[in-house]
Parts: C-alpha cells; sequence; structure tokens
C-alpha cells in the first residue's frame, strides 16, 4: 500500500490483485469503516460480493452514523457530522455510489449541487441571556502569549506530545479565548483532551481557519447521515451480493502466532441470534475489525424517562471487550492498547438529544436563526453555543435542513441539541442532563432560545417530543495516548487481519471524522490484497505556506503584521525584513494573505 496525490493515481482503475478469486472477507461492525472496506473489496479488489460478509450485532447497518424514526418514541440522532472538501477517500467512494433519489446522478454529485446551491454559513454563533445573539463577530480574542502556545503546538512533533493533555500546553488565558469557545464546542475536544490529537486537527484544518466563526468551511448532506450516506452505500453492496448479518455478536477472533511473527485469524467466535457459534478460517479469509467504538453502551432517554446509564460498566462494552481479547493474545503489543481508551467514562461522556417542535416553537427559531427551517435549506449553519451554559451543561443547539428525515411531517422541526459536561446542573433545570428526561432537557433548551418561564413547561409537554442519548465512550479517541496505543490498520506480521475505524491508527488524519473510518477501510483492503493503486494521501494544506500564512492572518484576528502588539525591538526587525523581501514572491504571498 502506498500513497500518492493527484489525479493520475485517483483516476486509474487497479487490476485485479492476485488470488483475488480465492479470497473471502469477514467484516466485523457495519459502520462507514466496514461498508468502505467491503466496497474497497467489490470495486478495486474485485472479491465477488457473495464472498463478503459484513457481521454486526444490530440489526442497522452504519454504527455511528445513525438516524431513525421509532414510531413509539421519535426521532433518534445520535450525532451529525460535518464533510470536508478534502475528505479524498469518502469522495473516491462516493462518486461511484448511486444516489437514493437520483439513479443518474452518484451520492457525490447530489452532495456537490446542494453545497453549492445552498453554502453553509451560520448567522449566529454563539447565544447569551436567554437567546440573544452574542457578538463573537469573526475574532479569535487570542493574546499575543495564546498565541505563541498555539503556534508551538503546532511546530511540536507528535513523540513530543505523546500522553499530554491540551491543558498541559496552553494557560488559563487561552481558555477564555473565542477560539477555544469556537474549537471546543465545533470538535467535542476537552481540557483534558490529547495535546497530540488537537495538533493534528490545527495540521489538518489549517485551511477552514478562516471559516471557524461562521461555520463557512462547512458542507452537510440532505438528509440525516443514515439516510443521505449509509443507505445508498448499503444497496451498493447489497446489489453486489454482500451480506449484511444483523443479530452476530463477535466475542473473539482467535489469532496464532507462528515463529516468524506472522500472525493469523484461524477463528471467529460469535453469538449469532443467540446461539454461539465458531467460524473457522484459513489464510484466505480476510478479516476487518472494528476495534473499540465511540458509541458503544449508548443508554437512551425518552420524553418522560432518564437514560439509565447506571448499568454502564467502565472500560467494558461489547467492542472493547472484543479488542482486549486480542490484544491479549499479542505479545508485542501490535494489536495496541485498548484501556488507555475505555478506561475513564468520567472523562470520555457526553450526551445528545433530538428535540422534536411543533411551530409553535417556531418564532424563538427564528428570532435567532434568521432563517426558517421550513425553507428546506440551511437553517443554523452549524451550531449554536449557548456561552450563559458554559459553567454547567455547556450545552449547543443546531438546526439542519429541514425535513432531515423523509418521512418527517413538514410542520416538525428537529433540533439536535448536546451537553458536554452531563454531571452538571443545568441553567434552569437544576439537574444534571443525564438525570434528565426528554421534557427536562426541552426545557433547558427552551429556555436558553427565549421561551419565557412561564410558558416552557407547557411547550415541552405539549410541543414537543424528545429523545436523548448518553454516550459513555463518544470522546474516548480524544485521550491521551501514545502513538503505540493505536493498532496500525494492518499491524506488523499480519496476514489476515486488519483494523479499521476510529481506533486503529492512521497517520496525518484526525479522528471523529467520516473521512477517517472511510480510509481505514481502503488502506485495510489495498494493504490485505496488495492492490496496485495509491490510496490518496491524507490532504497536505500544512505544508502549504499560502494556508498557513492565511491562517496566521485570522489567528491575529485579521490585522496587518505592524499593528500587532509589538516591541520595540520587534518593530526594527519586521521592518528591516519588509525591506529585504520587497519586490519578491514572499511580498506577494504576504499581500495576498492580508498580513501586509
Amino acid at each position: 500500500m502506498y500513497y500518492s496525490a493527484g489525479n493520475y493515481e485517483a483516476f486509474a482503475h487497479p487490476k485485479k490483485p492476485v488470488d483475488a478469486d480465492k479470497k473471502s472477507a469477514y467484516i466485523v461492525g457495519s459502520g462507514l469503516a466496514g461498508l468502505t472496506a467491503a466496497f474497497y473489496l467489490v470495486r478495486d479488489a474485485q472479491v465477488k460480493g457473495e464472498r463478503i460478509k459484513i457481521l454486526d450485532r444490530d440489526p442497522r447497518a452504519g454504527g455511528a452514523c445513525d438516524g431513525y424514526h421509532d414510531p413509539k418514541n421519535g426521532f433518534i440522532m445520535r450525532g451529525g457530522r460535518e464533510m470536508d472538501n478534502h475528505f479524498e477517500v469518502m469522495w473516491d467512494v462516493y462518486r461511484d455510489v448511486p444516489s437514493k433519489n437520483d439513479s443518474n446522478a452518484s451520492v457525490l454529485d447530489e452532495y456537490y449541487w446542494l453545497n453549492k446551491e445552498d453554502p453553509n454559513y451560520s448567522l449566529c454563533r454563539a447565544t447569551a441571556s436567554c437567546g440573544k445573539k452574542l457578538p463573537t463577530g469573526r475574532d479569535f480574542t487570542l493574546d499575543k502569549e495564546a498565541q505563541k502556545e498555539l503556534l508551538k503546538l503546532y511546530l511540536t512533533p507528535e513523540k513530543d506530545l505523546e500522553g499530554k493533555r491540551i491543558n498541559e500546553v496552553f494557560d488559563d488565558h487561552f481558555w477564555k479565548s473565542n477560539f477555544w469557545l469556537y474549537w471546543q464546542t465545533m470538535f467535542a475536544f476537552q481540557e483534558w483532551s490529547s495535546a497530540l490529537e488537537m495538533k493534528r486537527y490545527l495540521q489538518r484544518y489549517v485551511h477552514h481557519i478562516d471559516g471557524l466563526p461562521d461555520f463557512s468551511a462547512l458542507r452537510f448532506t440532505r438528509y440525516n447521515q443514515y439516510e443521505s450516506m449509509i443507505l445508498p452505500l448499503l444497496k451498493y453492496l447489497t446489489d453486489r451480493g454482500v451480506e449484511f448479518v444483523s443479530g452476530c455478536e463477535v466475542n473473539n477472533i482467535v489469532v496464532k502466532t507462528k515463529e516468524n511473527g506472522e500472525k493469523i485469524a484461524t477463528s471467529i467466535e460469535a453469538t449469532l441470534k443467540g446461539k454461539e457459534t465458531t467460524i473457522p478460517l484459513t489464510e484466505n479469509d480476510l478479516v476487518f475489525v472494528t476495534n473499540g467504538s465511540c458509541v458503544d453502551s449508548t443508554c437512551y432517554g425518552y420524553q418522560n424517562e432518564a437514560p439509565d446509564y447506571a448499568k454502564v460498566k467502565d472500560g467494558e462494552g461489547d467492542s472493547w471487550n472484543l479488542w482486549k481479547k486480542m490484544a491479549s493474545q499479542i505479545s508485542d503489543g501490535s494489536f495496541g492498547r485498548p484501556e488507555v481508551f475505555c478506561g475513564n467514562t468520567k472523562e470520555t461522556n457526553w450526551m445528545s438529544a433530538t428535540i422534536d417542535v411543533d411551530d409553535t416553537l417556531l418564532p424563538y427559531i427564528m428570532k435567532i436563526t434568521e432563517r426558517n427551517p421550513h425553507d428546506g435549506k440551511v437553517c443554523t449553519g452549524g451550531i449554536v453555543t449557548v456561552k450563559d451554559s458554559w459553567d454547567y451543561w455547556r450545552c449547543s443547539w443546531t438546526i439542519n435542513r429541514q425535513g432531515q428525515f423523509e418521512d418527517q411531517p413538514k410542520d416538525r422541526t428537529l433540533v439536535w441539541f448536546y451537553s458536554l459536561y452531563t454531571n452538571r446542573p443545568g441553567n434552569y433545570v437544576k439537574k444534571a442532563m443525564r438525570d434528565c428526561t426528554g421534557i427536562e432537557i426541552a426545557e433547558e433548551w427552551m429556555y436558553h432560545i427565549g421561551v419565557p418561564t412561564d410558558k416552557i413547561e407547557e411547550y415541552a409537554k405539549k410541543h414537543s417530543k424528545t429523545t436523548s442519548a448518553y454516550m459513555p465512550y463518544i470522546d474516548a479517541f480524544f485521550q491521551p495516548r501514545k502513538g503505540s496505543d493505536r493498532p496500525a490498520v494492518v499491524p506488523h506480521g499480519s496476514v489476515n487481519i486488519a483494523f479499521i475505524g476510529q481506533f486503529a491508527e492512521i497517520p496525518a488524519d484526525t479522528i471523529f471524522t467520516t473521512e477517517y473510518s472511510m480510509r481505514s477501510g481502503m488502506e485495510a483492503v489495498y494493504t490485505l490484497l496488495n492492490v496496485d493503486r495509491a490510496v490518496p494521501e491524507v490532504w497536505g494544506s500544512r505544508y502549504d505556506v499560502r494556508e498557513m500564512l492565511r491562517a496566521a492572518y485570522y489567528a491575529i484576528d485579521r490585522k496587518q503584521l505592524k499593528d500587532m502588539d509589538l516591541s520595540v525591538a520587534e518593530r526594527f526587525l519586521l521592518k528591516k525584513v519588509l525591506k529585504k523581501i520587497k519586490d519578491t514572491d514572499i511580498e506577494t504571498l504576504l499581500k495576498d494573505s492580508e498580513l501586509i
């Protein structure tokens, strides 16, 4: 497996790999990583679909990319996905997957046209004082010391950040900046999250720093992620004979290590529809394992019922238990260390809710968004952060294009609401979010959008229906780690085993994205079958001086260099440098980035 950039490799079709007809595949987990592995097995490795089985405990494919309507309890969305134009693997897949709504167009075509015609941007990034817009402008409000700390993190080698938390590389003044408000609430980082992962995000999305305050860098699907992304891909695969086996919980993959260091999966131990079963494997049976899951052990709440999180056992869950069993069989540590990520649910949990409201709430929504959700176009344009909740639930909410589900009534609006702190009381509801019913969660949100307090209880009970999801491991991949804590997609010596998903290690890319999951699936297939075509490299904007200069311009709140807070010595040096570069390409670059 090798990387490349550009159209030459991207547009080429690989030859059928040697022995492809002898291969079979078992894919553990039906999230985007597993579905993508199946896609590349079929399209590029040219393995027959009938020889590919996707095993999943759940009745519905998609993993964390969910979204469904429970007729009894309401609409359920645990999360949403923000896409980037440089998700190279994702768009390589979806350019060949037909749209669910237009067989003459691909999913990529549909997505591209939509976001051209209805570009995303926010008219209100944050509120305070019960629904009043917070005038954040486009400023990051980073002081000079915070700017230096941010630059230092950007330039620090990953090996020097292993095991470090964000609060070990920033001082208190950084947390007060708009930059941190934007960053934390958009990406769900915490002060105790991995500094290494934050560095990766900074480098990976340096080309989007200018779009951070108003979300103009983001793009979204027309419907929820399940209907827009999972269903078309699932149809593509089943039309080609790939089998989705639901009700199959994989308990262990038995691995044999030879004297020469080769690692071979010899059997799959599973529970299929309540019965224990063993699937024998040969070296031609490839196993793609989703190790770990951010939505493992999710606890759901409903309109009159809080989630029952008491049953969650720290460090346990089906996906974690499988990974632990596999890692325990390998003495060289190449299967990673799952306990680094799943052993501290106090730090890795947060909670979301889907609030289904009628038009009674429309005036309060439109006062903030300045858009009518029933137009079917961009509404909030991203999350609206409630600044008043900073020391309470630390909550945000968003309304994507409506109807967000194809069967959603036209007079209903779906609000996605989430809280980073589930153990603190709310501003209005004096309870922790994890202990709240759907009605109480809706009450807290309604308070923050300006509904009069004497109307809140009535509106939450009679004009809304709320479901919630407490996710103990949703931030697990942000835990401080070492480079070896996540296994390589194909570990050293592996003959027929690959790890896929958010807890396999992919250099330079960022977890908690659709691209990361899908890239792991592509790299796994290309490595195990030796597909002779390049995997597109992670977009390298961190090496583009134009993007870095542009990011610097926004980091200092769109000032020119001469207007910065500089000492006498620094001003003298700047004047000297600018004189030296006059009439050169460097001067042109600085002018183009508006730094001079």
